[in-house]
């Protein structure tokens, strides 16, 4: 039975520390697959290698606002709002947006019919949720930073109490929201959300602003942003405590899209996180970090600074748009956890592609129809089981000591192609890096995208009070297990 594209859901951990002063805070980051939503290997890759391109190539279209990233998310992330007797929400985690929106009741998704994802019972709004006025910060954030003067004159605010800032009582206009495949108007609420920590306490963030959307384009899900804003997940928690909200991590198990991993809990960490104090082994590797860039465009983005790539023993340079972002917010490489492949600027993905055509492809036959059916280049012919002769990658971020190895599996799929089921069955190995555009193409936007699938068997943290992102190789059942034990 073919495997299918992955989901990542979040449950809040039951056991997690249930002390008064919280320090730290885990949920369990449990990976799906669906048997019947694939047909084949080639159908899940191919389905995720157009959704990833989708994802990336949306960055760059030119727009009268900044917009976040595609919600097409891997992760769900679920909680209670307004109140004990609520039922939970499930919303996708995107590390890409800084909003927090979700379906309300009466709720309506246009072109959702053939939609992979099936939508939740949409959220009846809360007796104790109100709406956000339109004199709030949180409001203008909404609105891509328009004055709160003119987002109380849209309110119907009378010009007297705009000129001596009285319109508290006038609630925020609703505001439009767009995605790479999709879109949704929505209201401003604030509410009670609540995450339990134990069988008997739970963690609540009071007065959390939230959207509430009654109808959407192509979106039946909604998103938590975890990206740099005010509006953010980590930002309001960091309202709570800034050691919850301002350094997060998580840890994705190694699965290679095989159903007996994706069922082991990948662990996600809220607070601070001491290493030498809770590691599972003194061995395990130290994190190594590189700095955060800030851009002017998209302000929500985890960008960072890549200086080149190694494949086996020679080092590729980066283009230099990779290592800066600049005041038009193009460069830079983006840290998402949405995008499943990583994507490349066209002139670095050829120097890696040639690299590998150069030490496989003479070996190798080259898969080229396997490569058409996958979105996946280059793909290759193997008489037997895929070995040793796969060249290691290296990727080189800005900063000393900033080198991130990946184990082949991260960046090399092999599986077993049954063809037409007429014809002998054969090994494939296919590289699992993409090509993202030209120069041209990628202009006035990120210049890659570090996907989720090369992050696996990392702990990559989010440190949002030192301005750095981190990674460290790590087993992550197991620091799941060590995490937990108690």
């Amino acid at each position: 039975m073919a495997p299918s594209l992955s989901i990542y859901h979040l449950v809040i951990l039951l056991s997690a520390l249930a002390s008064v002063s919280l320090s730290e805070f885990v949920l369990p980051l449990t990976h799906s697959l669906s048997k019947t939503q694939f047909t084949s290997t080639h159908h899940l890759l191919k389905s995720t290698t157009t959704r990833s391109a989708a994802r990336f190539r949306h960055r760059h279209r030119q727009q009268q606002v900044s917009l976040p990233l595609s919600p097409g998310s891997d992760y769900t992330l679920s909680f209670s709002l307004g109140g004990s007797a609520s039922s939970p929400v499930s919303l996708y985690l995107d590390t890409g947006s800084d909003l927090v929106w979700l379906p309300c009741h009466p709720f309506e998704c246009i072109l959702c019919e053939n939609k992979q994802e099936k939508p939740a019972p949409p959220l009846n709004i809360s007796s104790t949720a109100t709406k956000v006025s339109c004199k709030s910060p949180a409001c203008s954030a909404a609105h891509s930073s328009l004055p709160t003067s003119d987002l109380c004159a849209i309110a119907k605010c009378p010009l007297d109490s705009i000129e001596t800032s009285d319109c508290k009582s006038f609630s925020c206009p609703p505001f439009y929201y767009a995605y790479g495949d999709g879109s949704l108007v929505a209201r401003l609420y604030k509410d009670s959300l609540s995450m339990p920590v134990s069988s008997q306490k739970s963690l609540v963030l009071h007065n959390f602003t939230f959207g509430c959307a009654h109808t959407t384009l192509g979106e039946p899900i909604g998103v938590a942003g975890f990206g740099r804003g005010l509006l953010s997940f980590p930002a309001q928690l960091a309202s709570l405590s800034p050691h919850l909200g301002n350094r997060f991590s998580y840890c994705l198990v190694s699965h290679s899209f095989d159903s007996n991993r994706t069922r082991l809990p990948s662990p996600l960490i809220l607070g601070r996180y001491e290493d030498k104090e809770k590691r599972v082994n003194s061995e395990e590797a130290e994190f190594v970090y590189t700095d955060m860039l800030d851009n002017p465009k998209h302000p929500y983005f985890y960008s960072v600074g890549l200086e080149g790539i190694s494949v086996g023993k020679r080092n590729i340079p980066a283009p230099g748009f990779l290592r800066r972002v600049d005041g038009q917010g193009y460069g830079g490489m983006v840290v998402d956890s949405g995008t499943t492949f990583t994507m490349l600027p066209a002139s670095l993905y050829e120097k890696v592609v040639a690299e590998f055509d150069r030490r496989l492809g003479r070996v190798h036959e080259r898969a080229s129809q396997i490569e058409e059916k996958t979105g996946l280049s280059p793909c290759y012919y193997f008489d037997q089981v895929v070995k040793g002769n796969v060249p290691t990658v290296e990727l080189h971020f800005v900063g000393s000591n900033s080198s991130v190895a990946l184990p082949r599996k991260n960046y090399f799929y092999d599986f077993l192609d049954a063809g037409d089921g007429k014809a002998k069955k054969r090994n494939v190995g296919c590289l699992m890096l993409m090509n993202g555009g030209d120069e041209e193409e990628l202009s006035g936007g990120p210049g890659a995208t570090l996907g989720n699938y090369q992050q696996q068997g990392f702990e990559v943290v989010y440190d949002l009070e030192k301005g750095k992102v981190g990674f460290a190789r790590r087993q992550c059942a197991s620091l799941w297990e060590s995490l937990n034990k108690n």
